[in-house]
């Protein structure tokens, strides 16, 4: 039985699609300063306080190249992280840990990448692979909190601070993207973590982060079948 796991890595896809959101890719109730920063420091800031978080709730769906794409994941820094991504219906529950990466599929996600037969034998099992192994690389870097914080707001066009409102419950300034559309929303009480990454149009979609630094449990699970053995054995 030979896999052919998710064709071109839809991971990198995700990633990608995030990161143009915006172009550049809970807390205490006293204020903090971003509001009087230019920009670019709001988004320095915002970078800054999420590579020294903890845990975060990452939540969202997104638009790439015609395909709709969610995610629910948490993430643990330094660890790894757990959660579930959907692509074009096809659902995969995903765990990082310990250097591997375990994946569980929808039926119908089996049956894509392996066919109808492999899928009734694969139903309701998790597979493991080594977190740099082939596409499984692509979905490790999914629960990568600081690789997936740096692709978020890696690069960006001309910003511009918008106004100061309530986002997810939370008081957050906008800061604009002119020449790629999308608004990323910045904390501007407590830490300023990133809240908010939204885009219009056909392109477009929300994602939302939550729940910084509260505790984040991740196990791996029990009686996953290795990847790489079940490629050499068929």
């Amino acid at each position: 039985m030979r896999l052919r796991l998710m064709p071109p890595s839809a991971a990198a896809l995700t990633l990608a699609a995030i990161a143009t959101l915006v172009g550049c890719g809970g807390g205490s109730s006293s204020s903090n300063p971003v509001a009087s920063k230019s920009p670019t420091q709001v988004v320095a800031d915002a970078k800054r306080a999420a590579d020294g978080a903890a845990s975060v709730h990452v939540v969202g769906s997104v638009v790439n190249e015609g395909k709709p794409l969610t995610i629910d994941l948490e993430l643990l820094a330094g660890k790894g992280g757990r959660g579930r991504i959907t692509l074009e219906g096809l659902s995969i529950d995903l765990v990082r840990l310990a250097r591997s990466v375990y994946i569980k599929g929808s039926e119908a996600f089996y049956s894509h990448i392996a066919g109808p037969a492999a899928a009734q034998l694969l139903k309701g099992k998790w597979l493991k692979a080594p977190e740099n192994s082939g596409n499984f690389a692509s979905l490790a870097s999914l629960t990568d909190l600081g690789k997936l914080i740096d692709t978020t707001l890696a690069s960006h066009g001309t910003l511009v601070l918008g106004s100061t409102s309530t986002v997810e419950g939370q008081k957050a300034i906008e800061v604009k993207d002119t020449s790629q559309g999308g608004v990323l929303y910045v904390a501007s009480t407590g830490s300023p973590y990133p809240v908010e990454i939204s885009k219009g149009g056909g392109r477009g979609g929300k994602i939302i982060f939550n729940r910084w630094n509260k505790p984040v449990s991740i196990t791996a699970p029990a009686n996953a079948i290795n990847i790489n053995e079940l490629q050499r054995g068929h």
